[in-house]
């Protein structure tokens, strides 16, 4: 039997709505217990495809029961997007210019999906409607900000009494925020404020503001849970933002590898948060880029080097198991023979759905990964595929990136 006609045996063409709504419930259906987190990858960003298959995928689940989306934006700037679709008032352009980080907000699709989201949600009850959730860490491509914001956020939250004493230099031991933010750091390790002595100072204060505000958790939470539970993120993102300065500061040969596993493990706690709150309103579905998101280790090439770390689906995954499911995507245009993309673009007339397994057992050993379509795209290879449960390539898209940074 040819590649193809094993391939076109076990995909699902996703011609319209509801061909990709069955597929889906197909694919959930045959999981030992439906998932608490259905997880949507795209291969990079800008490319509209991927966010539109999203919306649409969005639609299909919260008749099934998600009351929630999360994306790879800020943790704490998605909350003005969650206040928009809520029903607050404020104008779209400014919801999407602060709601989302890394210029997100002007990704084709993500207008459209907060327009859904705010016509849903409109006349429900706060119990149906569809939140909106960010569970990436509050860092650029460059730079990472001081954890000022944080370390007082918590500190604020915890009653005088129950503040431990190491909060007292905590203004000292901050000094210039905008020595954290030094652009200069990305480049020059020397430049980072992170291995000072009052950095690792302030990472003792942030780990006594933890523990007080976990132990004080009792008297508190149950007085205002919406706060105590954003005072315990501002904890964990104070801890994270110091490990990272840390790790910035570090000129040693892993240190691209070491900063993206720390802002993994920032992401994998964040959306583990949000799925322990979201558990009683039923499932999420969470986007983000495929290295985000799978199993697998995931490597990328960033300039000279590549890289390679455990990303924040591999460490959810491991915390979750069988609540956990991901679904990666691709597209290229040019579909090389010989490549996953090319055997892939051969069987997909619009879009097609590909069991991870099946894909993999059809696929001839010598399979490679095509070429990047454009920079920051990392197109699947097998041994991403292995970390999936399931591949959607997109066939109809001209990989055109929408400048958006």
């Amino acid at each position: 039997m040819s590649t193809a006609t094993a391939l076109r045996r076990i995909g699902r063409q996703l011609d319209d709505p509801a061909s990709l709504g069955r597929a889906v419930d197909d694919l959930l259906a045959a999981r030992t217990r439906p998932p608490a987190v259905l997880a949507l990858g795209e291969p990079t960003h800008g490319i509209e495809a991927f966010p539109l298959l999203r919306n649409e995928l969005l639609a299909h689940l919260v008749e099934r029961g998600y009351r929630s989306i999360v994306l790879e934006t800020d943790f704490f700037a998605a909350s003005v997007v969650d206040d928009y679709a809520g029903g607050a008032d404020g104008g779209i352009d400014a919801v999407l210019a602060t709601g989302f980080s890394h210029g997100f907000g002007r990704v084709p699709g993500n207008r459209e999906l907060v327009e859904q989201l705010r016509a849903h949600n409109a006349d429900r009850e706060p119990h149906d409607r569809v939140r909106f959730h960010g569970f990436d860490a509050p860092t650029e491509s460059a730079t990472a900000p001081s954890p000022r914001r944080s370390l007082f956020a918590v500190r604020d939250h915890l009653p005088a009494a129950l503040r431990p004493q190491s909060v007292r230099d905590l203004d000292a031991l901050l000094g210039d925020d905008a020595e954290w933010a030094n652009e200069a750091v990305v480049h020059d390790p020397s430049a980072s404020v992170g291995d000072s002595d009052r950095a690792r100072a302030l990472r003792v204060v942030a780990d006594d503001l933890a523990s007080a505000l976990r132990r004080a958790a009792p008297l508190l939470r149950p007085v205002d849970p919406d706060g105590h539970d954003l005072a315990a993120a501002h904890a964990r993102t104070a801890l994270g933002l110091l490990r990272y300065h840390a790790a910035m500061a570090d000129p040693g040969p892993d240190r691209l590898a070491t900063l993206l596993g720390v802002r993994a493990e920032m992401m994998a706690e964040n959306l583990l948060a949000i799925v322990a709150r979201e558990r009683r309103r039923g499932p999420v579905l969470v986007f983000a880029h495929n290295a985000h998101l799978q199993r697998a280790q995931a490597g990328m090439r960033l300039g000279e080097d590549d890289v390679s770390w455990c990303g924040a689906g591999a460490l959810v995954a491991l915390a979750l198991g069988e609540d956990y499911a991901f679904v990666a995507s691709d597209a290229d245009p040019r579909g090389v023979p010989g490549t996953l993309q090319g055997a892939l673009a051969e069987v997909t007339t619009r879009r097609a759905l590909f069991p991870a397994r099946a894909l993999l057992d059809a696929l001839p050993p010598s399979t490679t990964a095509g070429e990047p379509i454009v920079r920051g795209h990392v197109p699947l290879d097998p041994a991403a595929v292995a970390g999936a449960d399931a591949v959607v390539f997109i066939a109809d898209t001209d990989g055109r990136r929408h400048r958006y940074w």
